[in-house]
C-alpha cells in the first residue's frame, strides 16, 4: 500500500448539524494533521479524503465538510483548486478491502451497511440507515432482539432460560423493573446493546431456540442486503469481504451468514480485506493529488 510519514489522532466528532458539530469537526482534523507532520514541519498536504459516517456523495452535507476540511488544512495551490473529498466512512473501507476491480464490502459491527463496486466503478449500497431505522445484520440488532427476548421469558411468554439471567447480568439488573430503568438512562445506547451480541451467538449454538431464530434472522438480513448489492451491480460471482466485530469475531454468526449467502449467490467468492479504510482513503488521496488541474 503507502509507506505513512506520520500519524496522528484527533478528538471525537458528531454530527455537522449536532451542536457543536462543525467546531468538534474542525478541531479533529486540524489537531489529528499537525499530530501527523509533527516530525515534518516543512510537509505540505497536497490532497485529503476524509472517511466520515453519514456522509452521503452529492450532498450539501458532503460540500460543507470539504469546505471545513479544507479550512481546517488549508489546502490549496495558486489555482485556487481544493484536492479534498470527504465521503462516508464504508467508501474509503471498500477503497482499503478492495483496491481495484469488482467486489462487495459487509460492514456488521455495532452497526451494519454493505458496499459494491462493479468493474466500471459504479457502486451501490444497502442498509446504513442507523440503528433507529434499520439495525438489521448488526451486533446492535442480535444483542436488542436478545434483551427483548429476555423479557418475554420473564413475563412467561417464553420458558426461562439460563440465557436471561446472563443478560440482564451483563447490564446490571437483577429484575425487569431494573433493566427497564436501566436502558433509559443516558449512558446506555447501542454499544450498551452490542455487546450483548455474544451472549445471544452463544446461546443459539447451545441451542436455545429463541437465540437461534435471532441470529438466522440477523444473518439473513445481512444476507439479503449482499445479494441485493450483487443484483443490482450484475455482479455473478461477486469476491465478498466481511468487515467489522459481528461478521468477524462471532464465529456462530459469521457461519449462518455464509450458509445464507451460499444459498443466495452459490458462485460468491470469499475474501480477505487488502487493507483497512486509512489505507483506502490514501489510495483516493493519491488519485486526487494526480488528477488533471
Amino acid at each position: 500500500m503507502h509507506q505513512p510519514v506520520g500519524e496522528g489522532e484527533g478528538p471525537g466528532v458528531s454530527h455537522l448539524d449536532a451542536p457543536q458539530g462543525e467546531r468538534r469537526f474542525l478541531e479533529a482534523i486540524s489537531t489529528s494533521a499537525q499530530q501527523a507532520l509533527k516530525h515534518h514541519p516543512d510537509g505540505v498536504i497536497q490532497a485529503a479524503v476524509v472517511g466520515a459516517s453519514g456522509i452521503e456523495h452529492g450532498t450539501a452535507l458532503q460540500q460543507r465538510a470539504e469546505r471545513l476540511v479544507g479550512q481546517a488544512l488549508a489546502i490549496g495551490d495558486a489555482t485556487g483548486v481544493i484536492k479534498v473529498l470527504v465521503t462516508g466512512d464504508e467508501r474509503t473501507a471498500l477503497r482499503g478491502a478492495i483496491p481495484e476491480g469488482a467486489g462487495i464490502l459487509a460492514i456488521s459491527g455495532t452497526g451494519m451497511i454493505v458496499l459494491g463496486r462493479d468493474e466500471n466503478g459504479h457502486e451501490h449500497s444497502c442498509g446504513g440507515w442507523g440503528w433507529l431505522l434499520d439495525g438489521a445484520g448488526s451486533a446492535f440488532d442480535l444483542g436488542h432482539q436478545g434483551l427483548q427476548l429476555t423479557l418475554r421469558m420473564a413475563d412467561g411468554r417464553l420458558p426461562d432460560h439460563p440465557l436471561r439471567l446472563q443478560i440482564w447480568n451483563q447490564i446490571g439488573c437483577d429484575s425487569h423493573a431494573a433493566v427497564k430503568a436501566r436502558v433509559v438512562q443516558q449512558d446506555f445506547g447501542t454499544a450498551d446493546f452490542a455487546a450483548l451480541a455474544p451472549l445471544v451467538v452463544e446461546a443459539a449454538a447451545k441451542d436455545c431456540p429463541g437465540a437461534e431464530e435471532i441470529v438466522q434472522g440477523s444473518a439473513a438480513a445481512l444476507s439479503r442486503c449482499i445479494s441485493t448489492v450483487a443484483q443490482q451491480l450484475s455482479l455473478r460471482s461477486p469476491l465478498v469481504v466481511c468487515h467489522g466485530g459481528a461478521v468477524t469475531h462471532l464465529q456462530g454468526f459469521r457461519t449462518a451468514v455464509q450458509q445464507a449467502i451460499d444459498q443466495s449467490i452459490p458462485e460468491a467468492r470469499w475474501g480477505k480485506a487488502k487493507g483497512d479504510a486509512c489505507d483506502g482513503a490514501l489510495l483516493m488521496a493519491e488519485g486526487l493529488s494526480l488528477r488533471p488541474r
